[in-house]
């Protein structure tokens, strides 16, 4: 029988303080523990009699996928048990509001909707990271915190719909129809497939969709044969809703809501990288559409939902579940080494083939004066950022990579190694490749730029070196000097 829930009750220790949210699976208590100096936040689910199996089931699914999570995009797992017949979980409790309300402001602004998604979708490579697939992203699960820095980031709430690849799947074993929230689930979902990350990728491009629109892609359906029209039945354009939205926006949310897994984006990295650089995204035939695209569109739409197969599908994850990385080369445009050139080239071209998916980004620094500022002229007249620009295409085109797998960038900072791991961190890069000289010389005591990104960077970091000329790198890394 259920205990009867109200403020001073203990439950394993911690006490009951105040009800937050009574909602339709579980309630929400502010808790606290003498031991316990963070805020604390307990999830009782409802067990009452005429509960739905699955509600139970979701809430220990969750019970037992939270202790395996980590990091700043999941709550803090702090405990769980039982006391009577009610089952409990406590978590830290993180301050912020989930973009839920933001629904009554929409339309939102295309540079707010990116800059929500990009941090949606960062938080969701870091979920992806440690082997689950949400598979129930929507406003109202994903929560915007702010820290005391004024930094934003999406911390990931409500995981009792996931799936983790290395723990035992019990709705997927229990219960054969969809499991999800009818507006925002992926196709794949709806034919029962859950271990597909991507499958939160379309969530979230749905999610993006209602906050730039002011209307979910595919409605509110309440019946499976409503579900199954997101095969075939394709959104109308953002844009035939919001003429104003930049084509740049409605090609990546479009992506998202493929019905083809294999067309969205190869990971949820990839997808928070073209948010946070709308410049450098591919404009295809998804930018340009401005009303459904008809009869013969919908064909294709339904040709492809059919030929979808859930046995298939589920096989062919599971042979592509290595995530395609992404790729960061470091180039020092102004160390005039061929011989480190080409060994570079080399080692880039072998990374990016051996990931048909992967996703390479080129970058150099333009070194900058910590104080004071710098004019951006050179002594020819010639604008620095945009010859610096220019110069890194022409060093790549060796590669022979199309434009939807290379982007360029060049970074201005007077810290070169800070502003390559910056990089790295702000983008969820897998891997980076830099010359063995790093980004022009520096003093021996300060060591090298490529020591330094090899020491801090959270992530594989590859240094190249040009055999006949190692020794004669290192030696030339003598004294700074600011980039001309």
């Amino acid at each position: 029988m259920p205990i009867d829930l109200r403020p001073g009750l203990d439950i394993g220790g911690y006490t009951l303080v105040e009800p937050l949210h009574a909602g339709g699976m579980a309630t929400l208590w502010r808790v606290s523990h003498p031991q316990q100096a963070f805020p604390l936040l307990a999830k009782l689910p409802n067990i009452g009699y005429g509960e739905g199996v699955s509600r139970i089931v979701s809430f220990e699914v969750e019970r037992m996928l939270m202790p395996s999570l980590s990091g700043p995009h999941v709550p803090r797992f702090v405990a769980s048990g039982e006391t009577g017949d009610q089952p409990w979980l406590v978590m830290e409790r993180v301050s912020g509001e989930t973009l839920q309300p933001l629904l009554e402001q929409t339309p939102l602004a295309a540079e707010r909707v990116a800059a929500l998604g990009a941090a949606a979708a960062l938080a969701l490579d870091d979920l992806h990271r440690q082997h689950v697939v949400h598979l129930d992203i929507k406003p109202g699960n994903l929560l915007l915190h702010v820290d005391a820095q004024g930094h934003e980031r999406i911390v990931l709430l409500d995981f009792g719909l996931s799936h983790h690849a290395h723990l035992p799947d019990l709705l997927g074993e229990q219960f054969s129809e969809p499991m999800g929230t009818a507006p925002y689930m992926a196709p794949e979902q709806v034919l029962g497939v859950r271990n597909d990350p991507r499958s939160d990728q379309f969530a979230l491009g749905a999610t993006l969709y209602y906050l730039a629109t002011g209307e979910t892609p595919f409605g509110a359906p309440t019946s499976d044969g409503g579900l199954r029209r997101r095969l075939y039945q394709p959104p109308r354009p953002p844009r035939e809703l919001q003429p104003s939205m930049p084509r740049w926006l409605q090609e990546i949310i479009l992506r998202c809501l493929e019905v083809d897994p294999d067309d969205r984006y190869p990971t949820a990295a990839q997808l928070a990288f073209d948010l946070q650089h709308p410049e450098q995204v591919v404009l295809g035939e998804r930018a340009e559409r401005i009303r459904d695209d008809g009869m013969l569109g919908s064909a294709k739409r339904w040709l492809r939902g059919f030929r979808l197969d859930a046995e298939e599908l589920r096989a062919r994850q599971a042979r592509d579940e290595l995530r395609p990385p992404l790729i960061v080369v470091a180039v020092d445009l102004k160390q005039g080494d061929p011989a480190l050139d080409t060994a570079l080239l080399d080692v880039t071209h072998r990374l990016v083939e051996t990931a048909p998916n992967a996703r390479l980004a080129c970058l150099t620094v333009l070194r900058v004066a910590r104080i004071g500022m710098d004019t951006n002229i050179d002594v020819e007249g010639r604008n620095r950022h945009v010859k610096r620009l220019i110069a890194l295409r022409h060093w790549a085109r060796p590669l022979g990579l199309t434009e939807q797998r290379i982007t360029f960038h060049v970074l201005e900072s007077a810290d070169i190694a800070e502003a390559i791991i910056d990089y790295a961190r702000n983008n969820a890069i897998d891997h980076i490749v830099m010359g063995a000289r790093g980004i022009t010389g520096m003093r021996r005591l300060l060591g090298s730029v490529s020591a330094r990104v090899v020491a801090e960077a959270n992530c594989t970091t590859t240094v190249v070196r040009a055999a006949r000329h190692e020794a004669a790198a290192d030696a030339m890394d003598t004294a700074g000097r600011k980039e001309e």
